[in-house]
């Protein structure tokens, strides 16, 4: 019994912690979701699931699905696997490999506001060096953040920079700790590098592949910071992701209910994402 009392006087800040941070606003969001507010926050009205029924027949908020799939289509499959080759070609044994870690880690040390406006000025249709290359070659002008075709392109390709740097420094951490004698036995055996790739790296790098791929996911739901910096939300919704339609609709338009009940869609559409990706995805992970 003593220890036990021990044992909960440790955890107690923790569990204040949770609480105050985690739990009190996730049970005050389902609470808000089922009434009107007024522009305070403050409810008026009990309306039950009307906010969940009107926002599943809404366009807008089906468009900002839309946007929000698609983000997650270009920026997780492409950052991975972007991080992986960065991490292969890292992890060679090469003078000087130590400099190229730093450059392809470096995205990790810079804000995400930071980062957009570098981009926004990458991306300007007058001055950025994008458009100026892209004259250079003799294409025409694109606005790239400005017109509905490429401004969600645009931001996959800078939050891809943005989260490679994490992905990369990783995966490269799970390459080192492969054990090395599974390699020199392969190339004992004459074993290639592409038989040695699928057969020994990928198997034995899958934990941190999965870990990886998890995190890239409950994040690309979750974007936020460049999407308010480069396009709020434009042109014509295009980037209006889930994120920051709440957002807009419980900061700008002060409708707090019908933000609540999106912020439990997303909730709940991350939950069930995850669950499906750590019963199907675990399957293929190799533990030594």
């Amino acid at each position: 019994m003593p220890s036990f009392v021990n044992g909960m006087l440790y955890l107690i800040p923790s569990i204040i912690l949770f609480v105050v941070f985690l739990f009190y606003p996730m049970a005050k969001t389902l609470y808000l979701s089922l009434f009107l507010t007024d522009s305070q926050g403050v409810p008026i009205t009990f309306v039950g699931l009307e906010n969940f029924t009107y926002l599943l027949q809404s366009t807008s908020f089906q468009e900002s699905i839309k946007a929000t799939l698609l983000f997650v289509l270009y920026t997780v499959p492409v950052g991975v696997i972007l991080a992986l080759f960065l991490a292969l070609l890292a992890n060679e044994k090469l003078r000087g490999i130590g400099f190229f870690r730093t450059i392809f880690a470096s995205t990790m040390g810079m804000s995400v506001a930071a980062s957009s406006v570098i981009w926004m000025f990458m991306y300007n249709p007058a001055i950025g060096i994008i458009n100026k290359v892209a004259l250079e070659l003799g294409l025409t002008q694109i606005q790239w953040l400005l017109d509905p075709k490429y401004a969600l392109i645009s931001v996959s390709v800078s939050t891809i920079w943005m989260n490679t740097g994490f992905a990369f420094l990783i995966l490269l951490g799970g390459l080192q700790n492969i054990d090395e004698h599974l390699y020199e036995n392969a190339q004992i055996a004459g074993v290639g590098y592409w038989y040695q790739l699928r057969k020994i790296t990928i198997p034995m790098l899958s934990p941190t592949l999965f870990f990886i791929i998890t995190v890239s996911l409950i994040n690309s739901f979750q974007t936020f910071g460049q999407i308010d910096i480069l396009t709020k939300g434009g042109p014509m919704e295009s980037t209006n992701v889930i994120v920051y339609s709440i957002y807009k609709d419980a900061f700008i338009n002060y409708n707090v209910g019908s933000a609540s009940a999106q912020a439990t869609i997303l909730f709940f559409c991350i939950l069930m994402i995850t669950i499906i990706q750590f019963k199907l995805g675990e399957r293929k992970v190799h533990y030594q």
